[in-house]
């Protein structure tokens, strides 16, 4: 994944779930649908294929894995290659926003 990409809002939104720390597959659904406001509710899936994609381009690594109640839970942790994509991406955005406000700020609308 380069830099000068755009990424999906999903992705953006697990990239971002893991700037606070490494969690779990479980943590980071939850985690992605509270920062997203519920917008982004993810299948577990879709959620692994994303995990499995990420770690495979160096944006997210596995830091640990532990058994709990029998099952494999492995840890998700952002590299700093992942953060400047996701705070390149944050900028992206924010300027594209401005865009669309600066020209609207104290206009009326009907």
């Amino acid at each position: 994944m380069s830099r000068g990409s755009s990424v999906s809002e999903q992705t953006y939104f697990v990239l971002a779930a893991l700037l606070d720390g490494p969690l779990h597959g479980h943590a980071i659904l939850k985690r992605v649908a509270e920062l997203s406001q519920g917008r982004i509710i993810l299948a577990v899936g879709t959620l692994y294929g994303a995990l499995d994609r990420l770690a495979g381009s160096g944006v997210i690594v596995v830091e640990r894995e532990e058994v709990v109640n029998g099952r494999k839970r492995r840890y998700f942790r952002i590299t700093e290659e992942g953060s400047g994509l996701v705070q390149a991406e944050a900028k992206r955005m924010q300027e594209a926003a401005s865009v669309v406000t600066r020209r609207t700020l104290g206009a009326t609308f009907s």
